[in-house]
């Protein structure tokens, strides 16, 4: 690179040389030679440079109310973080995920693309930060420790209700499975044995409502993370910031975002506490867990076809071996199995950072970020891969299933409350040993007349409660 294409800034360590094109600057630049981690961006994640866009611009219109900001550069910050809310310069945002610093490198990169964005529209070159600059004008009344984890909870938020959204699409396709295998009998399963008959569609319902249960709680989780520390600046005590500041940046937040953000109590407290995040990231897991044990009882339903349970076909979707001929695999599953692991791990990240934290601030929110933003972005994901490419698929094979019935000795457990705990037991002794159907057994031995035995066997009869009459 020529030095033509390059212009000199200077920070406190001294000059660096930038590319001319970029709208970042050394500050970000340093940050991009420090953290060469995981070699992944921050613009990666869309929202969190929206949502810095969005604290910059609450914060311009904030201080322009104060007589903190003159109109003119209000004009142009707002324009720039205009520009970057639409969709612009996301590649600007240059820094790595995982840094050092507290964030303090991401809100840098921030500062610096809106104000050179912001010189460009005042008709001046990137770098005369005369005019508008990162700190003195971008950065006013601000400091990393209160825009870096609003950004983040910013960021969170939309990213909740999309995988929200995403996992009611999963719990319609499971609902709509339940409605179609309602009248398909099978045996229900305890600890890998057989206990007793149930439909196939009680079983699929079970899946729904486990869904449904956590997007609930994922709504709840998301009012948590809707108190914000904007005005704490550095720690909490508002230093550098007009009195009438932090109420007045959440109230042009709230407008900006359409989030009904609340400024939290104590600024000292929320600066330091990562409880709201540790408190998302438990509930991401919560939701990781339950998908991977579904996902688990899929492959096992589907196992086989010829050596495993057979009960269910998942669609094929693609070929399972480069040696095996025919043999198809559950891979969808398979691969959100590996996203709750990942999810659950991403947990553990979150538990140590958030506990790292000392004193008055805690350092460690990039891995925080980072992991959650992981984990709502790969879950969202496998919950509409699974509901398309899996789950509205399933086929029921109703042959295996009605056999497994009329073969269990499971289907003793209705004749209980008929025949008696010692009858039943002998009942299904002599079945298992001969292996015969416990129904000819019970004709056998006349414990019960083939009328009687035929209504109690009755598939609406051995899958719900039923009327019982005193034993005689």
């Amino acid at each position: 690179m020529s030095q033509s294409d390059t212009r000199l800034e200077h920070d406190l360590l001294g000059d660096l040389a930038v590319p001319d094109a970029a709208y970042y600057g050394v500050h970000t630049l340093r940050a991009v030679l420090n953290f060469p981690i995981s070699r992944t961006t921050i613009a990666i994640y869309p929202e969190l440079i929206r949502s810095l866009a969005s604290i910059k611009q609450a914060a311009a219109l904030a201080n322009h109310e104060l007589n903190l900001l003159d109109t003119v550069r209000r004009d142009a910050i707002v324009r720039a973080c205009e520009d970057i809310r639409a969709g612009q310069l996301h590649d600007q945002f240059v820094v790595d995920v995982i840094q050092g610093g507290a964030g303090t490198s991401t809100n840098m990169n921030a500062n610096e693309v809106i104000a050179n964005r912001g010189l460009e529209h005042l008709g001046h070159r990137r770098g005369d930060y005369q005019f508008l600059h990162p700190n003195e004008h971008v950065n006013m009344s601000q400091s990393t420790n209160d825009v870096y984890p609003t950004a983040l909870k910013l960021a969170t938020y939309f990213g909740i209700f999309r995988l929200v959204d995403a996992m009611a699409v999963l719990r319609g396709a499971f609902e709509a499975k339940a409605e179609e295998f309602k009248d398909v009998l099978k045996m229900g399963r305890t600890q890998l044995q057989d206990a007793v008959p149930m439909t196939l569609g009680q079983e699929f319902s079970t899946y729904a409502v486990m869904i449904g249960e956590d997007e609930d709680r994922l709504k709840e989780a998301a009012m948590l993370i809707r108190e914000i520390n904007m005005g704490a600046t550095a720690i909490g005590t508002g230093i550098t910031a007009h009195p009438g500041y932090a109420a007045l940046v959440c109230r042009r937040l709230c407008e900006i975002t359409g989030i009904p953000l609340i400024t939290a109590p104590n600024l000292v407290e929320a600066t330091q506490d990562c409880g709201a995040f540790v408190q998302l990231s438990g509930v991401l897991k919560r939701v990781a867990v339950k998908l991977s044990k579904t996902c688990n009882d899929l492959r096992l339903l589907s196992s086989g076809p010829r050596a495993g349970l057979n009960e269910i076909n998942l669609p094929a979707v693609q070929a399972g071996s480069s040696i095996m001929p025919g043999k198809v695999n559950p891979v969808i599953p398979e691969v959100v199995n590996q996203i709750a692991f990942e999810v659950i791990g991403n947990d553990v990240t979150v538990t140590f950072a958030a506990e790292a934290g000392q004193l008055q601030l805690n350092a460690f929110e990039p891995i925080i970020a980072h992991s959650l933003f992981k984990s709502t972005a790969h879950l969202r994901q496998g919950c509409l891969t699974l509901a398309e490419r899996c789950v509205r698929g399933i086929t029921a094979n109703r042959d295996v299933l009605l056999a497994s019935v009329e073969g269990s000795i499971g289907i003793v457990t209705a004749l209980n409350p008929y025949i008696g705990y010692a009858n039943a037991t002998a009942v299904a002794q002599e079945a298992h040993l001969s292996g015969r159907r416990v129904y000819d057994v019970v004709l056998e031995r006349g414990l019960l007349p083939k009328e009687k035995l035929d209504e109690i066997l009755r598939p609406d009869v051995l899958t719900r409660p039923q009327p019982i009459g005193p034993r005689e």
